[in-house]
Order: C-alpha cells, then sequence, then structure tokens
C-alpha cells in the first residue's frame, strides 16, 4: 500500500472536511430489545442504534435428523417448565437455556459414558460444591465398569441411586423446579438419557466463616459461640443444646430473585400451633426479588413497621435462642446474616441477658434493675435537664443553681443549642468509631470525646454539666442489651428533649403517657408488648425480679404453649425425704391441674 507523502497529510489537515461522529450507544426500550432478534445493539451511520430486526419469514436451515435418531426420539418428552424429559440433549438443552449457557461460566455440565452406552451428565455450580466428594465418590464410582452388574434395570438411575452413588445423601428429584433449586444451593445433579428424573447428591462445599466469639452480646459467664452467616452450621447449633426429637426445622425460600434460605424452628409439643401456622403465612405470602438475611426478614413480618421498639428479638447466641424456644417460641434463622429472629417476645425480654441464668438470682435482678434505669436514663435525662434549667429552676437545689447559673454565664447559646450539638458530636464519634476499621475505631471514640468535650467547655460552647449529663445519658444508652432498643432510645430521647425545651415536665409527663399508649398499643406475633402487666395476667417468675430457677416452674403464660410446665412443684428432690415425696407429688399434680384450669 503506497504511504502518503508529507504534503499531502500536511495538506488534509488544513482542508475542510465533515466531521465524523463518534458512535453512541443508547440504551433500548424492553419492547424494542425483545423484537430485535439480532440480540446485539446495531449502529447506523449516526451512531444510534438501529432498529433493523431479522425478518420474519426469514428462513432458518435445520439439520436433518437421521433416522436411527428420529426412532430412538419419537417417544421422547420435551424438557420445559413442567416435564422432565427422557432425552439427554433435551434435558440438557433447557438446563442451558436457564442457566444462560455458555455465557455463565460457573454453570458446569461434565459429559460421561456409563458401561460403554449409558449417556450421562452431571450438572452443578463451580465453586459451591466440594469437588473432592464429585470426583471420588460420584464420578469415580461411575466409570468404574464392575459397579454395574444388573442389566435387567428399566433406567439405569434406579440402580445407580441403589448401588453406586457413594455419598451420604442422594435423592430423586423429578420436577423441573426442583432440580433448579438443587443446583442454586450447591447440589450436584445426575442424569442419565432415558429416566425421566435426576439424582442430587449433597456436595454443598462453599467458604464459610468459623463458629466464633459473640461480638454483640458478650457475657463473663456462658456460652462463647456466635452463629455464622452458614444456616446448616446455626441449626446445627442449635440442635447441639436442644437434644430433643420434637425440635422441628422448616425450610422456606425467601426473595424470589435471590432464592434464599429461612429456617423455622420450634419445639412440637410445647410451642402453641397457632404461632408456627403465623410465621410460615406471613414468611411464605412474601413477593419480593431481594431479602439478604435476618435484618431484611425482620422488616417484611413485623405487625408495626412504624413502632420505635423492636417487636422480634435479634440475637447472635445459639443458647440464648435454645432457651426461648423451650419457653414455646419460635426461631427464624436466614442464610448469610449471624443472627436469629426470636417471636414473639414483649418488652421485658429486651432487658434480659443471656448471662442472667448463668448467674444467682439475686445478681440477675439487680442487673436488670441497672439495666431498666439506664434505659430512663438514655431517653429522660437530657430532655428533664433542658425542662429544669428553662422552667422549673425552682426544683433545683441553690447551691447547684448557683453553679449551674455561673456555667451558664460565658455561654452564648441557650441550653437547647448546647444540649442538640453535644448529641450530635456523640453520635458523630460513635459513628466514626464504628466505621474506623479494628483498635483504631475505640481509640478514636475515646480519645475524640475527651478531645471535643474538654475542648467545647474551655472554649465556653457548653456547660461543664451538660459534658456530665450527656456522658451519663451515653453510659446508660451502651447499658441496654438490646441493640435495637437502645437505637429506639435515641430516638426517643430526641423527643423528650423536645417535649422539655417547649413545655418542661408537662411535656415530659405528656411524653411518658403518649410513649406507654403507643407500647402498649404494639402487638409482636398477637402478644401486647406490655405483658403481663399490659393486660394483667398471671405473674411471671423471670419478669424483672428473676426467682430462682428451680422455682421457675411454669412458661410464660402469654404464649398459650401447649405444654405450659417448665418441672414439677419440687424440682429439687433432694431436698425431702423419701417419706415425703407421695404427698409433695401430690401437691404438685393439685396444683397443676389448677393451674390448667
Amino acid at each position: 500500500m503506497k504511504k502518503d507523502s508529507i504534503f499531502s497529510r500536511a495538506l488534509s489537515l488544513i482542508t475542510y472536511k465533515n466531521a465524523e461522529k463518534a458512535k453512541t450507544f443508547t440504551i433500548p426500550e424492553v419492547e424494542q430489545s425483545k423484537n430485535n432478534a439480532a440480540g446485539t445493539a446495531q449502529y447506523d451511520n449516526n451512531g444510534q442504534t438501529s432498529k433493523k430486526s431479522v425478518h420474519k419469514n426469514t428462513r432458518i436451515i435445520k439439520k436433518p435428523i437421521a433416522p436411527s435418531e428420529q426412532k430412538n426420539n419419537k417417544s421422547a418428552i420435551k424438557a420445559d417448565e413442567n416435564h422432565i424429559s427422557n432425552n439427554i440433549a433435551s434435558n440438557m438443552a433447557y438446563l442451558n437455556n436457564k442457566f444462560n449457557y455458555p455465557d455463565n461460566k460457573d454453570f458446569i455440565i461434565r459429559e460421561f459414558i456409563i458401561k460403554g452406552k449409558y449417556k450421562a451428565f452431571l450438572v452443578y455450580i463451580d465453586g459451591m460444591v466440594d469437588r473432592m466428594t464429585i470426583n471420588n465418590f460420584i464420578l469415580r464410582p461411575l466409570l468404574k465398569d464392575e459397579n454395574f452388574v444388573n442389566e435387567n434395570e428399566v433406567c439405569e438411575l434406579d440402580y445407580i441411586l441403589a448401588n453406586v452413588i457413594e455419598t451420604n445423601q442422594a435423592v430423586k428429584v423429578t420436577k423441573p423446579d426442583e432440580v433448579i433449586e438443587e443446583i442454586l444451593i450447591g447440589d450436584t445433579g445426575l442424569y442419565v438419557d432415558g429416566c425421566d428424573y435426576y439424582i442430587f447428591s449433597e456436595t454443598k462445599g462453599y467458604d464459610k466463616r468459623n463458629v466464633d466469639k459473640p461480638l454483640i452480646e458478650g457475657v463473663v459467664k456462658g456460652s462463647q459461640e456466635a452463629f455464622n452467616e452458614n444456616l446448616k452450621t446455626n441449626t446445627t447449633l442449635i440442635r447441639k443444646i436442644i437434644k430433643n426429637n420434637d425440635l422441628m426445622t422448616e425450610f422456606l425460600k425467601i426473595g424470589e430473585k435471590n432464592n434464599n434460605l429461612c429456617a423455622i424452628m420450634y419445639v412440637k409439643g410445647i410451642v402453641n400451633p397457632a404461632i408456627v401456622e403465623e410465621v410460615k403465612r406471613r414468611i411464605s405470602s412474601l413477593k419480593t426479588d431481594y431479602i439478604s438475611g435476618s435484618g431484611m426478614l425482620e422488616q417484611f413480618i413485623e405487625e408495626n413497621s412504624w413502632s420505635i421498639v423492636p417487636t422480634i428479638l435479634s440475637t447472635e447466641r445459639p443458647d440464648r435462642t435454645a432457651s426461648h424456644i423451650l419457653d414455646g417460641k419460635v426461631a427464624i434463622i436466614a442464610e448469610g446474616t449471624p443472627f436469629a429472629l426470636i417471636v414473639p417476645i414483649t418488652l421485658f425480654s429486651l432487658f434480659h441477658s443471656p448471662e442472667d441464668t448463668s448467674m444467682r438470682w439475686q445478681y440477675g435482678t439487680l442487673m436488670r434493675f441497672i439495666r431498666i434505669g439506664a434505659f430512663f436514663f438514655a431517653t429522660l435525662l437530657p430532655g428533664l435537664y433542658v425542662a429544669l434549667t428553662n422552667f422549673h429552676r425552682e426544683m433545683i437545689p441553690t447551691d447547684l443553681l448557683i453553679a449551674i447559673a455561673k456555667a451558664q454565664e460565658n455561654i452564648p447559646f441557650p441550653t437547647i443549642l448546647q444540649v442538640i450539638f453535644m448529641e450530635f458530636a456523640f453520635e458523630l464519634i460513635r459513628e466514626a468509631g464504628i466505621r474506623i476499621p479494628g483498635i483504631i475505631g475505640n481509640t478514636i471514640g475515646i480519645i475524640g470525646a475527651l478531645i471535643l468535650g474538654q475542648a467545647a467547655v474551655q472554649a465556653n460552647l457548653v456547660s461543664p454539666v451538660l459534658i456530665i449529663i450527656i456522658a451519663i445519658t451515653g453510659l446508660g444508652n451502651f447499658a441496654i442489651p438490646d441493640f435495637s432498643l437502645a437505637f429506639g432510645a435515641r430516638i426517643i430521647r430526641l423527643f423528650f428533649i423536645t417535649m422539655g425545651c417547649f413545655i418542661g415536665f408537662y411535656g415530659i409527663s405528656l411524653g411518658l403517657v403518649v410513649i406507654t399508649a403507643l407500647i402498649a398499643n404494639t402487638k409482636s406475633f398477637g402478644v401486647n408488648m406490655l405483658e403481663p402487666l399490659a393486660p394483667w395476667i398471671k405473674k411471671s417468675q423471670d419478669l424483672i425480679i428473676r426467682k430462682p430457677v428451680w422455682k421457675q416452674e411454669r412458661r410464660p403464660d402469654y404464649l398459650n404453649a401447649v405444654d405450659k410446665t417448665m418441672q414439677p412443684l419440687i424440682s429439687r428432690k433432694w431436698t425431702i425425704t423419701d417419706a415425703q415425696n407421695p404427698i409433695q407429688d401430690k401437691i404438685s399434680s393439685k396444683r397443676r391441674d389448677k393451674d390448667e384450669q
């Protein structure tokens, strides 16, 4: 090809010519993309997508079928959404279409021949299976001719399932939608030409996190195991604690596009069947594309989305989950998050800690009173301070009032602005400490709070008394054992600050009435949040004052459990003599009959 001279190239730079438009891409409408038979974007001279499509009358040349194949395929059923074909080519084409092969690179179909005459294939998703299990216990036995001695089977899969496959779990699958589901959860399917079903073996082998210590609900005395993101591991941790053949585990699908799984666990014969049916009804009726785990699932099934107080208990501890299950509640565990949801609950359940039962009853009761006091500090203390300094100064002791007045003398901002500023600064430090990884986050939180508070006081931006108020409020918030309830306390605190600023103690009182009425009107799967106080029912031995464990004879009355008795009246048989046993057993039986009536 002749090269242009330097003169011609210089001339082309100074001569005028039409500028070529750069090709641009626009996303077509859905209907337009459906009508585009080519399946790829086409460009015109102006860079726009072309609307040309293959003509409807275009002839498609099909490859002729050999007479032998026509004979073999005469009775073949085409694989579709309702049927599994008895022809291997039809089934492979159906699976390739469903999983978008060959564009989908992690979808694997392994073809081979059994005994030199039976065409077969294995199907699985790479990365979700254990390759050693497939190679050693499925593929290797299938390729050994000595494993096949029976020639009279109608379908070779019947013989393979009974005599060849060496995995611990293998089942027949006869529905196309179940085939897709088994592949997606990490199992491996086997199909042999001439059969109308698959054999799926349990081969899940994707990576998972080990069982670690609890990060949120840490305790001094008690179990040091926590859930992880694997569903089977979480259900096993509960079964390790509750070794009962009546412990039921049911699996439901959530999310129509991501097809996630969740497990419902309860003890048959203890839980009220109506609670189980209501849980399954709410979960099975969900219609949404994506549910990632327990956090999203909780929002979908909770009774009142506007309630600030959580109506579902979330825990990362298997021992706490097991104790609630044996009380007659239902545990919901979603795959992908290390938390279990407990339903139904009451407000008092949110103040209980997992180590309460591991401590002596006096210690557990004291800690519960401290937590309830911490909740009131976290919600009411800043609002009370604003109300006192603005409207009710006569209620403050004279010496303290003088100290507060001196501290406020050089501060140009009103009390409400100081409180809002310190609340915002405290929340900012807390959020920054969470987002910064590792031990640096804790260091930032401590140093940031000290430096910021000291600098604000020295700069005459806030009062030293207010720093103390905010610090006590923060400590009270951290002492609340439930994370969701602690978040709700932060929102309620802002409400009380506003009410105390405008109306004083009258606003605080009105706010208490409103918050209490809202909580009393909130239900958790049919149970009022303030039970057993509102409405008043039989008192519980484990409400606020925790009685000794040997006196906790009945399950919570608001659950209406099938078996309401946890232990007899005399559970410590060693405390009585043999001569007293018949009398005590008779008293225990009469008391139980009276309770059931």
